[in-house]
């Protein structure tokens, strides 16, 4: 009974339920909306308080490891008690996270933010579990794709708001509090708007979870799965470690604050959508997933070293004390001014011009190809070399590697870019991307996705 009406609603004959699938796209985009606002200026939050390198390493570093902990469980309360309860708690502890973040005097509290996000802010795992409720094999990939088209259009829209806000009021409470106004509407969203995916007779059964230990072990000592699992976490953990380092990069290299970061982030969220949307599924037609998990790899090793060589040149407008004194002018209400206690080296004044920015953002145009292409390309292979049972079990280690390596990433190369030099994180990413790229020619073979063709 459950199995037909499941069916329906997918209706795979017809193609997906737009009237199901709609309400969860406009929660992922309006969820994502919230976290790219914050994303780009993540940084300078850090940096208002004198942090060292290191120290907005651990900042980066808060989510994702929180998350290692928080996402099982939601996700398991989620098959347990349905979606509709688990992702309110998650969207009200995200709004939470917001604003107290805004409302930050301290590093502490930016910390203690991003933790309470990661354990309690499962709002994207969960959507797409909803999403999987709602279709099957024949049109879950669709469906999935649709998620991530909403993820690439925050990035869009997200860093625009960023902008639009700093600009106004020139102080990084702002921009948390809009993200936080964008959380709460996602929360209206799922009480009013959102349908329950998971019926009651569904919930908690074996045959939903799949995810027994035996199953895990065999999966991640498949060795067709496995090698794909290990470049998972290497790349994810090289590229991570440039996400989470950037904005502190392009300050200290290029004298750029939160607008000029989030004007980048927005340039990568165009191509991740283009990519995404418009030309990855007609790429793997004509050349196939091998061969361009191949092409994204040295994408991404080009874009990195790339950055590693961008040329020390500030903007054409900066000066060195009127940055420092806009960092402490930034910095959230009760924070004492730290005026020539910036925890991150300044480039020096003169010098000045348009060099380093340009080579930058042409930089960020293989990087966001390459990680347009990498991670859904490695979770297809992953997938089509297990049989249909076994696909949220693959998925679901795949993301757990991503976030163990999203956990460590900003440690390494907070550690690199504070006992080194600035340059140090990405030379070594880049030259680490390279030897994958070498690499994936020897280990990534024809597996059991070529008798499905």
């Amino acid at each position: 009974m459950s199995t037909q009406k499941t069916t329906t609603e997918s209706n795979p004959a017809d193609g997906l339920n737009f009237s199901r699938i709609v309400p969860i796209f406009v929660l992922v985009f309006v969820d994502v909306l919230g976290l790219t606002v914050i994303l780009p200026l993540l940084h300078l939050y850090a940096a208002a308080y004198g942090a060292t390198p290191l120290e907005i390493g651990l900042v980066a570093a808060a989510f994702p490891i929180a998350q290692l902990i928080g996402v099982p469980v939601m996700g398991a309360l989620s098959d347990r008690y349905g979606r509709k309860p688990l992702l309110l708690i998650s969207q009200v502890t995200t709004c939470l996270s917001f604003i107290i973040l805004a409302a930050s005097n301290s590093l502490a509290m930016v910390l203690a933010s991003r933790i309470i996000d990661g354990l309690f802010g499962a709002n994207l795992a969960t959507a797409q579990a909803a999403l999987s409720d709602i279709t099957d094999g024949r049109n879950r990939a669709q469906g999935l794709g649709l998620t991530g088209a909403a993820f690439g259009l925050g990035f869009i829209f997200g860093p625009l708001i960023a902008v639009l806000a700093l600009e106004l009021t020139d102080s990084l409470a702002m921009p948390a509090l809009s993200a936080a106004v964008y959380s709460f509407i996602s929360i209206l969203l799922t009480i009013f708007v959102f349908k329950e995916t998971l019926p009651a007779e569904r919930r908690g059964t074996q045959q939903q979870t799949g995810l027994s230990p035996n199953k895990l072990f065999r999966l991640m000592t498949n060795p067709q799965i496995s090698v794909l699992l290990i470049l998972m976490f290497a790349q994810q953990l090289i590229f991570f470690g440039f996400e989470s380092l950037m904005g502190l990069f392009t300050l200290s290299r290029l004298g750029l604050l939160g607008q000029a970061n989030a004007l980048f982030f927005l340039l990568i969220g165009i191509i991740l959508v283009m990519v995404q949307v418009r030309f990855i599924g007609k790429w793997v037609r004509q050349y196939g997933e091998r061969k361009m998990v191949r092409a994204a790899l040295g994408l991404l090793a080009v874009g990195l070293l790339m950055t590693a060589t961008t040329p020390e040149q500030p903007q054409p407008f900066y000066v060195s004390t009127i940055v420092e004194y806009d960092l402490a002018q930034q910095a959230p209400s009760g924070t004492e001014a730290i005026l020539g206690e910036i925890g991150v080296m300044l480039p020096e004044d003169g010098n000045n011009g348009l060099g380093g920015i340009l080579w930058f953002g042409i930089a960020l145009i293989p990087l966001s190809v390459g990680a347009g292409l990498i991670r859904p390309l490695l979770n297809t292979l992953m997938t089509r070399r297990v049989d249909s049972q076994g696909y949220g079990a693959v998925l679901g280690i795949s993301a757990a590697f991503v976030s163990a390596a999203n956990a460590v990433a900003p440690l390494l190369g907070g550690f690199m870019f504070q006992r080194f030099d600035p340059s140090t994180p990405f030379l070594v990413g880049g030259l680490l991307m390279t030897g994958l790229t070498l690499l994936s020619f020897f280990v990534i073979r024809p597996g059991q996705e070529e008798n499905t063709t």
